[in-house]
């Protein structure tokens, strides 16, 4: 099979490195990947949005399926815009169409979804432009802090957790009165703040049934103990040792087949993955938020665990057979130790030249913000630059490995968090 990814991060890296094992692989693209998915496949220099390109290139190289990684191309509709034409429909893309995207290109309608199936979430409600008003009123009778989430697709930036009613107003009126997310935050969500753990559970789904893949956690602030400002995320680990057997089926009974069950009720075709935020309060799971896609960096913890051909489970979905297919999971632990540029989440260079990587032997690295310079270089190109998962038969001894080999790989400016799991240990 010839397969093109979509995407450039550390999560397309990861689908890349897995998907290259497969023997059903004939070549793989991505589109437009980075200076690491080249020890893969071949880079494309596509956007993820230009579903002409794509389609062009899919054509022009005989690509019989297409993955999608990020979420931006999902609630743009590349899945809707391949179904629709003659010459596209029958090259199946692994992620949800248009409809089903919004379970997170709209926090609104994942909130209804939730209420109207009965899926354990935060109570909240939603306000506009128009409703302001009511909004601040609203805010006066919630317990603090309170969360107030844009509705639309904020580049992760679009949650803003507020210690007092003072600035709840403040930020609900920033949010709907002057565009702070701009379009995203048209409409916001009040949410009550839900205390426990967090986790993350991996679904990839036919539409009809399902495999749950090893749960994850991550680590969003910049610094050492969970301080500091909140990140795309600064390593993760799997499997999740609070996510017993026992939680793991409240989830299922509770979040999982709901979700699924809901999807086929509201008539939402729904083929590729359901990443399901969770709150653990009190051994009770809660939904915090639905992805559409698999989360980064916990795909580089989820992925090297499973121990399955990841392009037979891809067959399983796109022919709606996914049932029949095997899954398995390596019992082993997988810590992932994110490195970033100096001064992210803040302001920082790109352009740095990056090496060592050859030196690291017991991990994956796995590139994410990285390219190639005039000179062939590998240089930075964001602020999340390189991922490094390790597995190793507890979490203690891929702690250490993960960070060691994070530490043999040079870059100026690089800057990586040490105690990844620590508060699980």
């Amino acid at each position: 099979m010839n397969i093109l990814i979509i995407g450039s991060g550390g999560r397309e890296s990861a689908l890349a490195y897995k998907i290259s094992q497969s023997p059903k692989l004939s070549q793989l693209f991505i589109a437009p990947g980075n200076a690491g998915t080249t020890q893969y496949g071949h880079n494309v220099p596509l956007k993820v949005t230009d579903f002409d390109g794509i389609a062009a290139f899919a054509l022009e190289h005989g690509v019989d399926m297409i993955i999608v990684g990020p979420e931006e191309p999902l609630v743009k509709g590349i899945h809707d815009y391949f179904l629709a034409r003659e010459d596209l429909k029958n090259i199946p893309v692994i992620g949800p169409q248009q409809h089903g995207a919004q379970l997170e290109g709209s926090k609104d309608f994942s909130k209804q979804f939730m209420a109207r199936h009965h899926i354990p979430t935060a109570a909240s409600r939603s306000f506009d432009r128009s409703t302001l008003a009511d909004g601040l009123t609203y805010l006066e009778y919630q317990s603090l802090p309170i969360v107030l989430k844009a509705d639309g697709l904020a580049a992760g930036k679009g949650v803003l957790i507020c210690e007092t009613l003072e600035d709840a107003k403040a930020e609900l009126t920033a949010m709907l009165a002057d565009a702070k997310f701009g379009e995203a935050s048209s409409t916001v969500v009040i949410e009550e703040f839900l205390t426990g753990i967090e986790l993350s559970v991996f679904v990839l789904t036919d539409g009809e049934t399902y495999k749950v893949l090893p749960s994850a956690k991550d680590y969003k602030r910049i610094g050492e103990g969970d301080t500091g400002l909140n990140t795309g995320g600064m390593g993760s680990i799997s499997p999740v040792p609070f996510a017993d057997e026992a939680f793991l089926s409240k989830v299922e009974e509770r979040v999982i087949k709901p979700t699924i069950d809901g999807l086929k009720k509201d008539g939402i075709p729904y083929k590729g993955f359901i990443f399901i935020g969770l709150m653990n309060t009190a051994g009770d799971p809660y939904v915090i938020e639905y992805n559409v896609r698999l989360g980064d960096p916990e795909t580089e913890s989820v992925l090297p665990r499973i121990e399955s051909d990841l392009l037979d489970l891809f067959s399983g979905v796109a022919e709606g057979n996914l049932a029949e297919r095997s899954f398995s999971v390596s019992p082993k632990t997988a810590v992932t130790v994110m490195m970033v540029s100096g001064g992210y989440p803040g302001n920082y260079e790109s352009g740095k030249v990056i090496t060592n990587i050859e030196n690291v032997k017991e991990s994956i690295v796995f590139h994410a913000g990285t390219t190639v310079d005039e000179a062939g270089q590998v240089v930075t190109a964001g602020g999340r630059v390189i991922a490094v998962t390790t597995l190793q038969d507890d979490l203690f001894t891929a702690l250490q490995q993960a960070t060691a080999d994070a530490g043999r790989i040079f870059y100026e400016g690089k800057y990586f968090r040490t105690d990844i799991g620590f508060d699980i240990i």
